[in-house]
């Protein structure tokens, strides 16, 4: 089977990997995205905090990427990237269906998996009754009761935030959070009630949130409930170049390790997003793929000016004619004799 052959290859169609392409194709560039088509906030209703498209459902602000991509001309196939592997080329992907792409860069905008705790009805309500991110969702919940299901670390710092929200803040410790004396503190301050005990439950009525049931214990009636996801990098099929995800100084899940301006430790590939800012909102990720792009179309040019210097001047550059002049005449390329010693000549010096 042939492989097509690109500019650079963009697994993940996301903002990230979206935003990366059309700045790649502004650059003249061709570049193919290949997008499984599982957005990590697909169940989201509406996406915030992203200046100008407020609001917007994820599948619209995707189809709208996608024709900016297609108009700068850009490619855009569906499947999923199994493995990959390097070639005297670049880079070449294998899709699960046996297509095949190749590249000279390889830009990984693959987001995250959220791996929710196995809680009865908890996973029917994420993203509807059950949010992650008070930047993204605290507005819509604002001034409700709010609960927030302990599942690790960060679940008092996520309490504490959602106040900013609403004065009505339930922790659920679930058996998971130990909060030190030091939170306690700050948890009294802020007037957030804590509830000791497993999480049973996620309740519902006609789909809509209504409350938590403990494993031996009450039902708590809540309007919206917050929870701290393990969050686990797209990258297993960047393994097969020798990339593996690594743990998050948080604690919150795994990720690709980059630098400020995308590069992976393994040349020629770079990350942006979710899958390496586990952190990082869609208008943030949208940044990091412009980033990205600019960066990857920094890097074709310096190759290609080098290989343009190369097939210019060939064996005889500026360099190596200095190098084999240094060799052959030694200090007389500076136009001294055998026996004059460079001490001799300078502004007073007089040659006989």
């Amino acid at each position: 089977m042939e492989t097509t052959r690109y500019d650079v290859v963009v697994v993940g169609g996301g903002a990230a990997g979206l935003s990366a392409a059309t700045t790649l194709g502004r650059a003249l560039r061709s570049v193919l995205v290949i997008d499984s088509g599982t957005p990590r906030n697909a169940p989201a209703t509406g996406v915030h905090g992203f200046l100008s498209r407020d609001g917007a459902k994820p599948s619209e602000l995707l189809s709208v990427g996608r024709s900016e991509v297609l108009s700068y001309g850009g490619t855009v196939v569906d499947g999923e990237a199994v493995s990959a592997r390097r070639t005297p080329a670049g880079f070449e992907v294998i899709l699960g269906d046996g297509r095949r792409f190749s590249g000279r860069r390889l830009l990984v905008t693959t987001g995250l998996t959220d791996e929710l705790p196995p809680i009865d009805g908890l996973r029917e309500q994420w993203g509807r009754g059950v949010v992650h991110c008070p930047y993204c969702h605290g507005w819509e919940i604002r001034g409700q009761r709010i609960g927030v299901l302990g599942t690790g670390p960060l679940s008092v710092h996520q309490a504490l935030l959602f106040r900013q929200w609403s004065r009505d803040i339930t922790l659920f410790l679930n058996d998971t959070v130990e909060p030190t004396d030091e939170e306690w503190d700050k948890l009294a301050a802020r007037s957030v009630t804590v509830v000791d005990g497993a999480v049973a439950s996620v309740d519902a009525v006609d789909g809509v949130l209504t409350g938590l049931t403990l494993r031996q214990g009450p039902s708590f009636e809540v309007q919206a409930l917050a929870v701290g996801t393990r969050m686990e990098a797209r990258s297993a099929f960047l393994e097969s170049l020798g990339l593996s995800s690594q743990a998050h100084p948080s604690g919150a899940g795994r990720f690709i390790e980059t630098d400020a301006m995308g590069a992976t430790t393994v040349s020629g590939v770079y990350a942006a997003g979710n899958v390496s800012n586990l952190m990082a909102q869609v208008i943030t990720a949208a940044a990091e793929g412009v980033m990205a792009g600019a960066r990857i179309n920094a890097d074709l040019i310096e190759e290609e000016t080098r290989r343009a210097v190369e097939g210019h001047f060939g064996p005889f550059s500026a360099a190596s004619e200095a190098a084999v002049s240094k060799i052959v005449l030694g200090h007389r390329r500076h136009g001294l004799s055998d026996g004059q010693k460079a001490a001799d000549v300078g502004p007073a010096a007089t040659v006989e």
